[in-house]
């Protein structure tokens, strides 16, 4: 824990992404998969700056990248939903 967190709040915060912290981010996580982790969620943002899918031999889970295909994937059934003919906006401002 207080790898992560001195990681992720000494370096990754400041844009610092060093080496030495991926191998060490890269061991937690072989440790976890040795331990029976099918998979590992990436549940900081920052984390996602360090770790990349071809680090690791297993299903990475980005939450950031989730959670911004959610949000668009809410957007668009919403404007889907709504319709064209039901919006209040006009393109000829009148």
């Amino acid at each position: 824990h207080r790898i992560t967190f001195q990681t992720s709040s000494e370096e990754l915060c400041l844009g610092i992404v060093t080496p030495a912290s991926r191998h060490q981010y890269i061991g937690i996580i072989h440790n976890l998969l040795q331990g029976g982790a099918e998979g590992i969620i990436l549940g900081c943002t920052e984390i996602e700056l360090l770790i990349k899918p071809g680090d690791v031999d297993c299903l990475l889970f980005p939450t950031t990248r989730i959670h911004a295909e959610a949000a668009v994937e809410q957007a668009l059934a919403t404007v889907i939903a709504i319709g064209p003919e039901n919006r209040n906006d006009t393109e000829d401002g009148g």
